[in-house]
């Protein structure tokens, strides 16, 4: 019999809001469960949206990401049981938002969540999903430094590719310094609209510019993917039979490829 792996940490982010990075966490997770994979989703943005989208009730009392900061408690303590089978949540708290300016003056400021994480047991997780904030502050570097790999959303509008620099430039300071193991997991493109040929052109830019390093699934514009998460649903469990859905079950499958995470 093999013996218990880690499970494989994934950070969705990308400093830009409005580019689908907590629709591909709440759904990418949710597709990955799907698929029989054990996966728990970390909800690491003060807005709480990934909480909210899987149904959570954030007004009621719990133990969050907050305290995984700045508790600091074991991450065991806030997962939290979602209606999908397989799929996990570790819930954004409202004293989040706050979180940012008391890890300032803490010690080891960046590597607090990764040593919460540290003690989710043996085999309990295959994935962990990140879903970070739409920033480069303290919030994100703690999710790229317990990350073993970054999936960068890219919205298929102009300037897209500008705005991922910046992120590019953090991930391999993370990488120089306090987690050398991160690597890009690869970047998808979303709102993917074959209508609009100013998607096409950012999809060729961003694959000459990052190989095959850009999934060959892509996200599209759906109206379902839209209206799930007012739903507290992901698209996977809100309308099955939508492009949006079947999308990110291809996603999921091509990420379960590259990892070989079956």
């Amino acid at each position: 019999m093999s013996s218990p792996v880690r499970p494989l940490i994934i950070a969705i982010a990308n400093q830009k809001g409005g580019v689908g990075k907590t629709t591909t966490a709440i759904n990418l997770a949710a597709a990955l469960a799907a698929r029989g994979l054990a996966t728990l989703l970390i909800d690491l943005d003060p807005q709480g949206n990934a909480s909210t989208g899987l149904g959570f009730d954030r007004s009621c009392s719990f133990v969050g990401t907050y305290e995984l900061l700045v508790g600091p408690r074991p991450a065991p303590d806030a997962i939290q049981p979602t209606d999908l089978t397989n799929l996990f949540l570790v819930a954004a708290d409202t004293d989040l938002v706050g979180a940012e300016i008391e890890l300032v003056e803490a010690d080891d400021r960046t590597g607090r969540l990764a040593k919460s994480l540290a003690h989710l047991p043996t085999g309990q997780f295959r994935v962990v999903i990140i879903d970070c904030p739409p920033s480069l502050g303290l919030l994100n570097l703690n999710g790229l430094v317990a990350a073993d790999s970054v999936l960068v959303p890219l919205q298929c509008e102009f300037f897209a590719l500008e705005g991922i620099s910046q992120l590019m430039r953090t991930i391999d300071r993370v990488k120089g310094g306090p987690n050398p193991r991160l690597k890009l997991a690869g970047i998808v493109l979303t709102m993917y609209d074959r209508r609009n040929n100013l998607t096409d052109l950012v999809a060729d830019d961003a694959r000459s510019f990052f190989g095959d390093k850009v999934f060959a699934t892509t996200i599209p514009r759906n109206i379902r993917i839209s209206e799930a998460p007012s739903h507290g649903k992901p698209v996977l469990t809100y309308d099955p039979r939508s492009t949006g859905a079947a999308a990110y079950i291809q996603l999921a499958d091509e990420l379960i490829r590259r990892e070989n995470l079956i």
